[in-house]
């Protein structure tokens, strides 16, 4: 299957490292959608070999600072719409 009119990377786990860090480096990419060309098999190969690479140069966390999504793209928690009305209700 194509690279659906995506880039398409192509080789070992090293080389397909230098090409995401070449491209971050240089403000060229603020981030990357892995779109691997069969399911699982080819996202299992990032996961176990490209991801590790990345990991060891300090370009990918090891882990998540908080436990929410929220929390990690460091936003407010909004306020409970519902409780304020349940509150000035009463």
């Amino acid at each position: 299957m194509g690279a659906r009119g995506h880039k398409q990377l192509v080789g070992t786990p090293e080389t397909i490292a230098d090409l995401m860090e070449e491209w971050l480096v240089n403000d060229a990419a603020d981030g990357f959608n892995v779109m691997p060309p069969h399911l699982p098999g080819g996202l299992t190969d990032f996961i176990t070999l490209v991801l590790p690479e990345l990991r060891r140069r300090g370009l990918f966390r090891t882990e998540y600072e908080g436990r929410t999504l929220r929390e990690n793209l460091g936003l407010p928690r909004p306020e409970n719409r519902f409780a304020r009305r349940a509150a000035g209700a009463a």
